[in-house]
């Protein structure tokens, strides 16, 4: 199997991509830990939790692309491109895990509200915002095509929502004193999150499992090559790809 020049530069504009998304993430998280203590936030310090998971999940993708791009070898003669597809699983359980953490952090603070000084939670909370937002931007292109990428592009996105829970949360406590509003917005991230986790993982299980990729019909493709000249019968087919590539 032969990888064209379109593969190779596509591949490296996901890596340049999720460098910069793992620059911001990375360093916005160390940001919150920091503004966790400063105001004693434990929405800022879960927060920064749940970046830690995503900054691992940068790095995890960052690493896959480049170990796809090893050549095919004695052990692996594929090649490597299926370690962005383990990535991406990777990726999807991470998420899992996070949206339960956010469901059950949730709960604990119906149960007892934590006291925060709003406004200096609503700052930082804008700041990633902003980070987020970047982010994102960097790797939508790269989420159309690649599943890896798209892994961590929904990370980025759980980032951003947790971004705007926190200054809608930070903003309505400042306003009326509403403790609970906070795991409201909790619960709202995390089944805004599994959904959408689940469907990665479905598709990256898929490909793994060497599944008949989306949008192709079995009979249609047996049908097709029985009408073509000289072909007397179809026996044993099958119909799977290495990597998941998403249709721009």
């Amino acid at each position: 199997m032969a990888m064209g020049a379109g593969h190779s530069h596509g591949a490296g504009a996901n890596e340049q991509a999720l460098t910069w998304a793992l620059a911001l993430t990375g360093g916005f998280m160390l940001a919150e830990v920091v503004g966790s203590f400063v105001t004693g936030s434990l929405a800022l310090l879960s927060d920064a939790a749940h970046m830690f998971t995503d900054t691992a999940a940068l790095a995890v993708s960052l690493v896959a692309i480049r170990v796809a791009r090893r050549p095919a070898d004695r052990r692996r003669t594929w090649g490597y491109y299926r370690f962005e597809i383990l990535a991406a699983a990777f990726n999807a359980s991470l998420l899992f895990l996070v949206a339960l953490y956010i469901l059950w952090e949730a709960w604990q603070r119906f149960r007892a509200p934590a006291e925060v000084q709003s406004l200096g939670m609503l700052a930082i909370a804008a700041v990633g915002l902003v980070v987020n937002w970047v982010s994102m931007r960097l790797l939508a292109g790269g989420s159309e095509h690649s599943l890896n990428v798209k892994g961590a592009y929904l990370e980025v996105w759980s980032d951003l929502l947790g971004s705007v829970a926190v200054i809608l949360g930070a903003s309505v406590i400042w306003l009326t004193g509403w403790a609970w509003v906070d795991p409201v917005l909790g619960v709202g991230i995390a089944l805004w999150v599994l959904p959408r986790t689940w469907t990665l993982l479905r598709e990256a299980t898929n490909v793994l499992l060497e599944g008949v990729p989306a949008g192709i019909d079995l009979d249609a493709v047996e049908q097709a090559m029985l009408d073509a000249p000289g072909v007397g019968g179809v026996h044993d087919l099958h119909v799977w790809e290495l990597v998941r590539r998403q249709r721009p």
